[in-house]
């Protein structure tokens, strides 16, 4: 196991100890995209809506350093016809841009990242032959042991957010991994980020178009892996002696067409783990722009809560498009499907 390359299944066998919602289903897709046209996915979705425990999740399944039938025993994916056919069965490249950043200097990261995998490629494969550049390093591999890469990006726009600095060599290290000309399928078997920007602007347009995008607004398939859906919340309010009517009225936020009410999964557990219901959502970070965007009078459209987050969109756009923009895949903005209605709690 390493560090970036396999980096084992220790994440998800400590999610599951304590009061876990089953979220494997997901597996399900992911393992339907596999070698396909569709193997690249991007998931969207505000800060605290679990997105680190499915990339944990997605890791423990795939990663073939590994054997994790007994954590995945009972799961809802180990009843699909898929499951045996790709569990462990994958080299896996991890990367969590929080973790990354968090270790080296912003002007360090690609270049750390770069030498991290590749020397743990080489330490796990000696006879892989190094190559010039680092996708065709990542070619020689998957052709040496006859397997692709299954990639894995937690808060893949980070960088971008946070350090605008380098934003032009990340875009261009991402172009490089999944743009070249057939690169990409000969690299990887599927790929998975989680972020909170769309990924679709002109800026990032050429870097990541061909990954499919599930957004808070539009997530298709994955509606029900967003959090947790009401019927799981009422087993948990169940469960724990809770008041499922409180928790509604607090938490029932979104709602996405054939799924219904989705519920921040941080929000409900902290409730559960301190049987106080508050609003843990806008502890988890601090934002002068996001209460600048609640006060402000546009097209005659007031909007008033008391929020003391913080807004990770720092793009300035269009004062009423930032507006939206920054309210929704911040998380407080409340979003209902058929037709569309945009609230606030």
């Amino acid at each position: 196991m390493g560090m970036y390359l396999n980096p084992g299944n220790s994440g998800f066998a400590e999610i599951i100890q304590s009061n876990y919602v089953d979220k494997t289903g997901l597996i399900r897709i992911i393992n339907s995209t596999i070698s396909t046209k569709n193997k690249l996915t991007c998931i969207s979705r505000p800060r605290r809506f679990g997105k680190s425990y499915t990339a944990q999740t997605l890791c423990a399944y795939y990663d073939i350093s590994c054997d994790s039938h007994e954590l995945f025993s009972g799961c809802r994916i180990s009843k699909d016809a898929s499951y045996e056919k790709h569990l462990n069965k994958y080299d896996v490249i991890y990367l969590d841009m929080t973790n990354l950043l968090g270790n080296v200097q912003p002007k360090e990261l690609i270049s750390f990242i770069i030498d991290n995998v590749t020397q743990e490629i080489i330490e796990s494969y000696p006879e892989v032959v190094k190559g010039n550049t680092f996708d065709q390093t990542l070619i020689n591999c998957a052709a040496y042991t006859g397997n692709k890469f299954i990639m894995l990006i937690d808060d893949w726009d980070l960088p971008i957010r946070e350090t605008p600095e380098i934003e032009a060599d990340y875009l261009k290290f991402l172009r490089m991994l999944f743009k070249g000309s057939g690169t990409a399928s000969r690299i990887f078997a599927a790929a998975y980020m989680t972020g909170i920007l769309p990924i679709k602007k002109d800026r990032f347009q050429s870097a990541v178009s061909d990954f499919k995008e599930y957004s808070m607004i539009k997530p298709r398939l994955f509606g029900e892996y967003v959090g947790f859906t009401e019927q799981e919340v009422k087993a948990l309010c169940d469960k724990h002696g809770i008041c499922f009517d409180r928790m509604r009225q607090w938490y029932g936020g979104y709602a996405f067409r054939n799924v219904g009410s989705i519920y921040n999964p941080c929000s409900v557990m902290q409730v559960i783990y301190n049987d106080d219901f508050d609003s843990y959502w806008t502890e988890s970070t601090a934002s002068e722009e996001l209460m600048d965007y609640i006060s402000k009078d546009y097209m005659r459209l007031r909007l008033r809560c008391p929020v003391r987050s913080a807004c990770p969109w720092t793009r300035k756009v269009k004062p009423v498009r930032s507006m939206w923009m920054a309210l929704c895949t911040s998380g407080p903005l409340r979003i209902t499907a058929t037709p569309v209605i945009w609230r606030l709690p």
